[in-house]
């Protein structure tokens, strides 16, 4: 399998598809590089390179003790970065890969970034506090951690079936396929690297990395989104951003590029092109 070995010895897992402009791809928790399947096929077949990688202690790179923090994330990406010689990349992120992408691009990114795009992400901060009075309280994420902790097999099934997808909103057909393909990637990874990821994904405030992005950036959030709602993320990152475009999907749920790839990936072409 293709790795990168990071600085502390962490072997990181990457796929490089393809020839052209480099997208590279960076997953949610707890997933890996499968979730973007339906973006990698999509961009390959319109000429492009695609590249995604398996965060430390996701999918196959090394299931770590240490590192599951923003930082060490945004590391990882750029020692697959490094390692391939990327250049003028348009960097994607969903959910707490969106996260990673700001990290990145505000300490690493330098002048290889073209573009950026945030699909459902965690930015700016997720959890409430008294500067961020509309985020999420901590309890909730205290439950994802209790969840993992117990019965993580269990608990990542009530995720995929219910609020990621919105499976859980009346007239909202499942699709067991992809609940289960949630599941396996989840079950993929480490629970070491699932549990201390919460914290990273709810905790890290992101304000200053998103504020440093100056490349041409697109928002992409539903005004569903039971997970990451739009109010405490999309919203207040678009105030953020220098050269940011907000684009809200009525409806849609936190893993709308699964759901709605059709969509997503349309959009995401023609921001790309300069044609959104």
């Amino acid at each position: 399998m293709p790795t990168v070995t990071t600085p502390d010895g962490v072997e990181i897992f990457y796929k490089d598809w393809g020839s052209g402009q480099p997208i590279m791809f960076h997953h949610g928790w707890p997933l890996s590089s499968d979730d973007w399947d339906a973006q990698l096929q999509f961009f390959l077949q319109h000429g492009y390179r695609v590249i995604a990688h398996d965060r430390r202690g996701h999918g196959r790179s090394t299931q770590t003790s240490e590192g599951h923090d923003m930082d060490h994330y945004a590391a990882d990406a750029a020692a697959v970065v490094q390692h391939l010689d990327l250049h003028d990349v348009i960097h994607v992120g969903h959910s707490t890969g969106g996260g990673e992408v700001a990290r990145y691009i505000a300490r690493h990114g330098g002048d290889r970034v073209a573009k950026a795009v945030l699909i459902s992400a965690v930015t700016p901060l997720m959890v409430k506090t008294d500067a961020n009075p509309g985020g999420t309280p901590i309890e909730v994420f205290d439950g994802f951690r209790e969840g993992v902790a117990k019965n993580r097999s269990q608990f990542f099934l009530d995720v995929a079936s219910g609020p990621f997808y919105n499976y859980n909103r009346d007239g909202v057909e499942p699709s067991q396929g992809v609940i289960w393909n949630w599941w396996r990637q989840g079950m993929m990874g480490g629970a070491k690297a699932h549990y201390d990821g919460i914290k990273a994904f709810s905790e890290t405030d992101l304000t200053e990395d998103v504020k440093a992005i100056t490349v041409p950036t697109l928002v992409m959030h539903g005004d569903d989104d039971q997970v990451v709602p739009i109010a405490d993320a999309a919203e207040i990152t678009i105030t953020l951003l220098q050269n940011g475009k907000l684009k809200v999907y009525p409806g849609f749920p936190h893993g709308m590029a699964t759901t709605h790839a059709d969509v997503i990936n349309a959009d995401l072409l023609a921001f790309i092109r300069d044609e959104l």
